[in-house]
């Protein structure tokens, strides 16, 4: 079992949690994912490792509530346990793979799309620890769902923004890249987008447009967590992919998102699942690759 330490509520339904799973915190890297259960019959739920604490061996978690098993999440309080917290899955972000000198060379730009800012504070903060400096973008539609800036100014240079203006500028997270480059005379190396599929994709077109490569983060569309069920699929630069087992981080210039929109839009019922299985043939799954369904 694992305990939850600490609870807190971002928004009105956006939950913070800390969980003891010191084995997941000893070898986990920012960009990496986790699988938890609550009890036996719960549903599988993969969530991005928000942060990690080595020596008191937690993990931090950041869900939105929209399904029932992430509802029922919301109802633990502090001294609860899950049964299963699975991890760390899925390929650390791109940016443990380089050394502390060739990440000081780099200027990145992180752009956080509501709940894709969680995501984003542990590779900032890794980037922090090596004595790179980067910036972030965090935006959402209004005030409400802007999550973990205060944590995210002591690790990086925060720009907020709003869809209404309610809080930081107004405009989205392309509008605010556009300003820092414009009006600031910001050069970027490298950006990295995480948010929502249709906030990815209008991402990595600017960026494009600006000739700045791009990473985005496809853990939106998971929902098996080891790539058998088909469900997060996609095509990058022509090849088949699975979010949960090849990434979740992929070359944002090279992602097919309206292919990956569409496919989250069928994955929601049978019917949309048969018609998926049937098109996709043995390419449907990955994982085992053994299956051939």
């Amino acid at each position: 079992m694992y305990k939850i330490l600490k609870k807190e509520m971002l928004s009105d339904n956006i939950v913070l949690m800390d969980v003891l799973a010191p084995r997941v915190a000893g070898s986990c890297l920012p960009g990496q994912f986790v699988i938890v259960k609550c009890d036996e019959k719960g549903e599988r739920i993969p969530l991005t490792i928000c942060d990690y604490d080595r020596e008191k061996g937690t993990i931090t978690i950041v869900f939105q509530t929209i399904g029932a098993s992430t509802k029922l999440f919301a109802t633990y309080e502090e001294g609860d346990s899950f049964m299963d917290f699975v991890g760390p899955l899925g390929r650390a972000s791109e940016l443990c793979s380089l050394s502390d000198e060739e990440l000081k060379k780099k200027k990145i730009i992180f752009m956080a799309g509501g709940v894709g800012t969680a995501p984003v504070y542990p590779q900032a903060k890794y980037l922090h620890e090596r004595g790179v400096e980067c910036d972030v973008i965090i935006g959402a539609r209004n005030a409400s769902l802007i999550i973990l800036a205060e944590q995210m100014k002591k690790v990086a240079n925060v720009y907020i923004t709003t869809d209404d203006g309610t809080l930081g500028r107004h405009g989205n997270v392309n509008d605010c890249l556009k300003y820092l480059i414009s009006e600031e005379g910001k050069t970027y190396d490298l950006a990295v987008a995480i948010g929502p599929l249709i906030m990815m994709k209008f991402a990595a077109l600017l960026t494009k447009e600006l000739n700045i490569p791009t990473v985005v983060s496809m853990n939106p569309i998971m929902v098996d967590g080891t790539g058998m069920c088909g469900a997060c699929r996609i095509m990058v630069g022509g090849e088949v992919k699975f979010a949960c087992v090849d990434g979740p981080e992929f070359d944002g210039h090279l992602v097919d998102f309206d292919g990956a929109m569409m496919r989250q839009r069928l994955y929601k019922t049978e019917e949309g699942r048969a018609v998926l299985r049937e098109k996709e043939g043995s390419t449907h799954h990955g994982g085992c690759g053994n299956c051939g369904e």
